[in-house]
């Protein structure tokens, strides 16, 4: 079983919103709100950088390559790039004033593609286009290969699996597709029976998939075939409508972003498994067998013991009390857990 660890929240400068978050370090991401606003801000919550020719897109306009350059739909729907080293703007797809309008776009780390979700006001309809690293159209999905019907009516986020598959939140479900475009599954809200209102998405380092939903007011976590897992209730922690995601595979934390306000909270997903029915005394430190496990190292997400805490790994770390963990219930198969 999955659990959201809140971690903090900032308050940022220079946004009044975190409609869409796009990461550039653990220490360092990209902010936009739907004001024209895109700034870039640490842990803190500080402005370091603005862009200020962003367009008015609201949701997944910009992304990070792996170079580290911003990658963003500008004021004319080009898609444009800020490098980091010179700071110069490239435009890398110029808008040619079709009926196709982007509204999200992402930076592929394994391909170096651009993967751009499109929409068409008179239609109603949406594609997702793939775009090579010089802007050249190389693949368009729209329709689902099996059945001939359109895949999508209003991309607004998208993303990429680790295996691949592109993930695109899509007005009332999760539209999956492989990297040849050939349509896997859609997921269209929790075995609760409850409707689904997607908007940002990201995947973490298990090839989890997470999406906020605004009409549940959580963050979902679906396995890589749709299945859904667990979520995170954000507003226990301040946060109504999360409506931005970005998950650092380096300290493994999430940040969710909401269309409240300029707060951004930050989360650990842990498996919280492995902690469920065993007593407290009968977990022993496989390092040291004869003592029990009594410290959690926070930022790391592993448990220690008091000789453990004392090593260079962690002795700078968050630590917590295993005790004071199990202490509030979390209805974790019917025992005392909170991880908060």
């Amino acid at each position: 079983m999955y659990r959201g660890v809140y971690q903090k929240s900032l308050t940022l400068s220079g946004v009044r919103h975190g409609y869409h978050i796009s990461r550039v370090s653990s220490d360092r991401v990209w902010i936009s709100d739907n004001k024209g606003n895109l700034i870039l801000t640490n842990t803190k919550g500080e402005e370091l950088d603005r862009v200020t020719n962003i367009g008015s897109v609201v949701w997944g306009g910009h992304t990070v390559d792996s170079n580290g350059d911003l990658i963003y739909i500008d004021r004319e729907l080009n898609i444009s790039k800020l490098s980091t080293e010179d700071r110069v703007k490239t435009t890398i797809i110029k808008y040619n004033t079709t009926p196709w309008r982007p509204q999200c776009v992402y930076s592929s780390p394994s391909t170096g593609d651009l993967l751009v979700g499109m929409y068409r006001g008179d239609t109603r309809t949406g594609q997702v286009v793939r775009y090579n690293s010089t802007g050249e159209n190389i693949q368009t999905v729209q329709n689902n290969n099996i059945t001939g019907q359109e895949l999508y009516r209003d991309p607004i986020y998208i993303t990429e699996n680790r295996n691949g598959d592109v993930i695109v939140s899509d007005i009332s479900r999760v539209v999956v597709t492989d990297r040849e475009g050939n349509y896997r599954f859609s997921y269209r809200g929790p075995p609760s029976g409850s409707r689904l209102t997607p908007q940002g998405i990201c995947t973490d380092a298990l090839s989890h998939i997470l999406v906020c939903d605004l009409y549940t007011q959580s963050v979902q976590m679906l396995d890589s075939e749709g299945h859904y897992l667990t979520e995170i209730k954000t507003s226990q922690h301040g946060i109504d409508n999360p409506i931005s995601l970005s998950y650092d595979e380096d300290t493994h934390l999430l940040w969710v972003g909401t269309w409240n306000n300029n707060t951004v909270n930050i989360y650990r997903v842990v498996d919280t498994d492995s902690l469920t029915g065993v007593p407290l005394e009968d977990i022993k430190c496989k390092k040291h067998p004869r003592i029990p496990l009594d410290q959690f190292c926070t930022p790391c997400g592993v448990p220690l013991c008091v000789e453990c805490t004392s090593s260079e790994d962690h002795s700078r770390h968050d630590l917590r009390k295993i005790k004071t963990l199990f202490d509030n219930i979390h209805e974790i198969e019917g025992m005392s857990l909170n991880l908060l």
